[in-house]
């Protein structure tokens, strides 16, 4: 088997490896091949290219190639069947996850969507704050932030989250995010899935799948995940707040992605 994790918008793949390797490990054991690619304009991936390379489908595609060609052999028939692929993905991981699963990019068996944040519309409320950054990133570098804290969009996340302001803040400091600033402009413009239909075709291929969700985060609101749970037809997981603390959100998710992973 083979997991492959995917990280959020504007992080890199140190994300999910720190929060799911030691999980992966756990339950699969130390022959699972964990696979964590950094996204277009994230982490190693240095390029950043034109608007179009930004979209969904197109990034579901890149990921895959840096997974091992083992796996691109088994789903097209020739490869050993046992070679099947675990999805996680956080946030805009978990509709790059879904986009692979629902494209049938990788021979996925079960995937986890961690706090999905992008639904069947192109630039929802909750992610309108990304465009800002970007644009003041572009216009200003690092220093928009002073600016941004004055705008209204941000201090109403950050008076009902401060983990959440801090989030926001924090891609401000990524490593190069002026140069890499069209990603928070042109990403949070994707639609995850065209309707609730699309999101039963995955239940439909026999792809198991989990759906994690957090009270109190304006930018991956619990609605949203109950939506993703409903339309798949499969189990919504609720982790703490992340303003409860970070590491007891981190536990929490933990232990509940290692206990579905062990029914399996």
């Amino acid at each position: 088997m083979t997991t492959v994790l995917l990280h959020g918008l504007g992080s890199d793949r140190r994300q999910p490896l720190g929060i799911f390797e030691p999980v992966v490990q756990a339950v699969s054991g130390p022959d699972e091949l964990i696979v964590a690619p950094d996204v277009r304009a994230h982490g190693g991936f240095l390029a950043v290219g034109e608007p179009g390379d930004f979209h969904l489908d197109r990034l579901a595609a890149e990921v895959c190639e840096q997974v091992p060609a083992s796996l691109v052999e088994a789903h097209a028939g020739h490869g050993d069947p046992d070679d099947a692929v675990t999805l996680i993905g956080i946030s805009m991981g978990a509709a790059l996850a879904l986009r692979i699963a629902l494209l049938g990019l990788l021979p996925v068996r079960r995937a986890v969507f961690v706090r999905p944040a992008f639904d069947d519309r192109s630039l929802p409320e909750n992610l309108r704050p990304f465009p800002v950054i970007g644009q003041l990133l572009a216009d200003a570098g690092p220093a928009g932030a002073d600016e941004f804290q004055e705008r209204a969009i941000y201090r109403e996340i950050a008076s009902a989250t401060p983990a959440g302001g801090r989030a926001l803040l924090a891609q401000f400091q990524a490593p190069d995010a002026a140069r890499r600033s069209m990603r928070l402009v042109e990403i949070p413009r994707n639609r995850a899935f065209a309707d609730d239909a699309e999101l039963e075709e995955l239940t439909a291929r026999g792809i198991r799948s989990l759906v994690v969700g957090a009270p109190r985060d304006p930018v991956h609101p619990f609605g949203i995940a109950e939506r993703w749970a409903g339309g798949l037809h499969t189990m919504l997981e609720l982790v703490p707040a992340r303003d409860d603390g970070q590491a007891q959100q981190t536990s929490v998710l933990r232990e509940r992605v290692a206990r579905w992973l062990q029914r399996d």
